[in-house]
């Protein structure tokens, strides 16, 4: 029933926001008497702001078709490298450019699509051969593909590092984080030889008993069973996935909307402004933005309930108690992986310390392959995006991968817990 009330209620406004659409287009039209009015711009520009809020959306596009290399602009060309039911691996192969480091951005399935990174994947292009997980919406995915939870998730990125090959570095952001520490924890037991040489943690939820937030107390102030009866729900007919159990999309976006419902109301003002102004610059910014937080996808509710359960709840990762396919996820396992945290000062997602939890579990891996940066004034989406992604935080990456994309030599890489990044200092070998 809450599927279908959704797909009523998303058609009701697909039907208002392209009337919204036509009529703001009409009030702007020189032929139209009104435009010239002093209301003209005003209902035009709340028409618009309208029709651009209860739009339908799909799946955005990365659109990603050059970057610069060593001063000159080359092409990108998106290419599926390997495809599973629930998720692909997509690589941005740079024309003409051979010998960067391989890294691995491991994307959320937290609601939104790989998408949502396009900011991050720009940013390290210029440097890097990248790979990034695109993960499915789960409401096309048949049935008869069987399920997809947590277990599932450590064995794609196992596969996934497994196809790029032995030397590459993987970046998780946000709730990836997880499991991608727990796959290189078992590669690394395993001796596998594509385990990635270094691993980047940004905002990830490693312990959640550290600065809980408003998303965590959500977690933990309900039992289990409540959420399998009042989130989960069933796809209906007329989707490939019709059948499928899912947690939608569409009430991972309200609880994010609702958290910061001040902050979107004030951004959708301004938006209003700038179109009543004619600043069309300031309103597309606005627009692209919302474009990009407003296309959601399903994820599968076994994979949902578990992460709430493992994650959230149970917080088996730091407790060393987390259990891959009937063995035990040890942290003391990881031995050769450098190992960087990141998190933002005024992130409202996943606390400070959360991630910088995954540093002190590490209880076998020499401090020196251990490095904790804090960006300052950052909430959790400018952790990956912005311009304080761009210039402050993207640097310790790359410096991060470059200092390990060798073994010959060990980097000092301790910071102090106020979170004050030093420069990584070679230590020759």
């Amino acid at each position: 029933m809450l599927y279908d009330a959704y797909e009523m209620q998303r058609s009701m406004l697909a039907g208002a926001s392209a009337l919204a659409n036509i009529g703001a287009g009409w009030m702007q039209n020189p032929a139209n008497p009104f435009a010239y009015s002093g209301m003209g711009p005003i209902v035009a520009s709340a028409l618009d702001v309208f029709a651009h809020a209860s739009a339908a959306r799909g799946k955005p596009e990365f659109g990603i078709a050059t970057t610069i290399v060593d001063g000159r602009e080359v092409e990108v060309r998106e290419e599926v490298v390997l495809s599973k039911p629930f998720g692909d691996l997509k690589h941005f192969a740079r024309e003409g450019v051979e010998g960067s480091p391989r890294l691995l951005i491991v994307a959320p399935m937290s609601g939104h699509y790989a998408t949502l990174l396009r900011g991050t994947v720009e940013r390290m292009l210029p440097k890097h051969d990248v790979f990034i997980t695109d993960w499915a919406d789960a409401k096309l995915v048949p049935v008869s593909e069987g399920s997809f939870d947590l277990d599932d998730y450590i064995d794609y990125l196992i596969a996934f590092l497994d196809h790029i090959g032995p030397g590459a570095h993987m970046l998780a952001v946000c709730q990836p984080s997880v499991p991608s520490y727990a796959a290189a924890a078992i590669m690394s037991e395993d001796d596998h030889p594509a385990r990635p040489r270094t691993l980047t943690m940004m905002g990830g939820p490693i312990d959640t008993r550290e600065a809980p937030t408003a998303v965590n107390d959500v977690a933990i102030d309900r039992p289990h069973a409540w959420f399998q009866r009042n989130v989960i729900a069933t796809i209906p007919y007329g989707y490939l996935g019709a059948g499928r159990a899912v947690y939608p999309g569409f009430l991972q976006l309200a609880g994010f909307m609702t958290m910061n419902l001040g902050s979107h109301l004030t951004s959708h003002w301004e938006m209003f402004k700038h179109l009543v102004a004619g600043d069309g610059e300031s309103a597309d910014s606005t627009k692209r933005f919302y474009d990009e937080y407003r296309s959601v996808c399903d994820m599968t509710a076994e994979f949902y309930l578990q992460t709430i359960d493992v994650v959230f709840q149970r917080h088996l990762l730091p407790k060393g108690e987390l259990m891959h396919r009937g063995r035990r996820v040890d942290p003391a396992a990881i031995k050769d992986i450098a190992l960087l945290a990141i998190e933002g000062e005024r992130d409202d997602i996943s606390g400070m310390g959360q991630t910088k939890a995954a540093l002190a579990i590490s209880t076998g891996l020499d401090d020196r392959l251990k490095h904790y940066h804090l960006a300052r004034g950052v909430g959790h989406y400018g952790i990956f995006n912005g311009s304080k992604w761009r210039d402050t935080i993207a640097p310790v990456v790359e410096q991060w991968i470059a200092a390990h994309e060798s073994h010959i030599s060990l980097f000092s890489v301790i910071s102090e817990p106020s979170g004050d990044s030093p420069d990584l200092k070679s230590l020759e070998a």
